[in-house]
């Protein structure tokens, strides 16, 4: 008669490390700079919901740090909900308040369609290349700079 195999007993450190196998990740963001642009690599599904306020807190941070030229590279987002589609406006405007841009590059066909279908692609500049897209910022920053003319 066999024996049954014992059991490891269910710990706090075991319950953890099962939790970190199985659980699924929402929202992974990498940051990188190309000159003086911030890309922020994004992976998955950006909800900004519970938890999941990564894009909202990175671009938060960001902007408090005064990098203000920002690329949202989104060939690995597999969806953007409503509350996602607000934080991306909400940034826009905050980034415009403060001199700045953020774009985006790499749309899914899904993502197109849905910024199609929103009218937020009149909104975003949006690029397929990324060196396309780092560059026009430069034409952001030369706009920026530019000396307006003061009328008394």
């Amino acid at each position: 008669m066999s024996r049954p195999s014992p059991q490891k007993p269910l710990t706090e450190a075991n319950s953890q490390n099962a939790l970190k196998e199985t659980q699924v990740i929402n929202l992974c963001i990498g940051q990188r700079r190309v000159e003086d642009v911030i890309v922020l690599d994004l992976k998955g599904r950006v909800r900004i919901i519970g938890y999941n306020l990564a894009l909202h807190k990175s671009i938060r941070c960001l902007v408090e740090e005064g990098k203000t030229q920002l690329l949202l590279d989104l060939s690995q987002v597999t969806h953007i909900d409503s509350r996602g589609l607000g934080e991306l406006i909400s940034s826009h405007a905050t980034l415009i308040d403060k001199g700045g841009a953020i774009k985006l590059m790499h749309l899914t066909d899904s993502l197109r369609e849905l910024l199609t279908i929103t009218k937020l692609l009149t909104v975003f500049d949006v690029y397929d290349d990324e060196q396309d897209a780092v560059a026009s910022f430069m034409g952001e920053t030369l706009r920026l700079v530019e000396p307006q003319p003061f009328f008394m």
